[in-house]
């Protein structure tokens, strides 16, 4: 009976069905490497371009050749078309994504704020505008991803930057801050 058996199985499986398996096989894996291959091939050509200014000329939808050209706005001092293409990145981000644009965000408005220049009281609020307007930005990012250190080392620096807006209830000797009501005086 078990020799039966065997001689059915051994049936099933000839040399001519397994070279044909193998065959196949073997074509399928050649084809997913060009494939993966072409693939490479496109990532180093978009690397390239991205690195260069180009627009590139695969992936020209991705979210990622988007935030490359704004970005590359950005380093070309066009603040306001880049800001432009990082807000309309938002709605396609994911939370990752979006910490990374609202960083960008923060970076651009205090380069703006950085680059004006001159002592009258309207460039004095409009540079505090920008400069409040990068802080909410750099805040949002590190509310997305807490891990964003360079959105932390750009806050630390931001906020001495920003005029000291005293507290409501802070004496002229008290530092601006926390407000602690109800604690009597001369208690730890």
């Amino acid at each position: 009976m078990a020799l039966n058996q065997e001689l059915k199985l051994a049936q099933h499986f000839t040399v001519k069905k397994l070279t044909w398996t193998f065959a196949v096989i073997a074509f399928i894996c050649m084809a997913g490497s060009l494939l993966t291959y072409k693939r490479i091939k496109q990532i180093d050509a978009f690397n390239q371009s991205v690195r260069t200014g180009k627009p590139p000329e695969t992936d020209k939808e991705s979210f990622e050749a988007k935030f490359a050209t704004a970005l590359y706005l950005a380093k070309k001092e066009r603040y306001k078309e880049s800001t432009l293409l990082f807000n309309a990145l938002m709605p396609k981000a994911n939370t990752a994504q979006k910490s990374a644009v609202q960083y960008n965000l923060g970076n651009i408005f205090l380069l703006r704020a950085n680059a004006m220049s001159g002592n009258s009281a309207s460039v004095h609020q409009e540079a505090e505008y920008l400069l409040l307007q990068a802080k909410t930005a750099y805040v949002s990012s590190l509310k997305l991803d807490h891990t964003q250190w360079d959105a932390k080392h750009n806050l630390d620096r931001l906020l001495g930057l920003l005029p000291e807006h005293p507290t409501p209830g802070a004496g002229e000797g008290d530092k601006a801050g926390l407000i602690m009501g109800n604690i009597p005086v001369g208690l730890p």
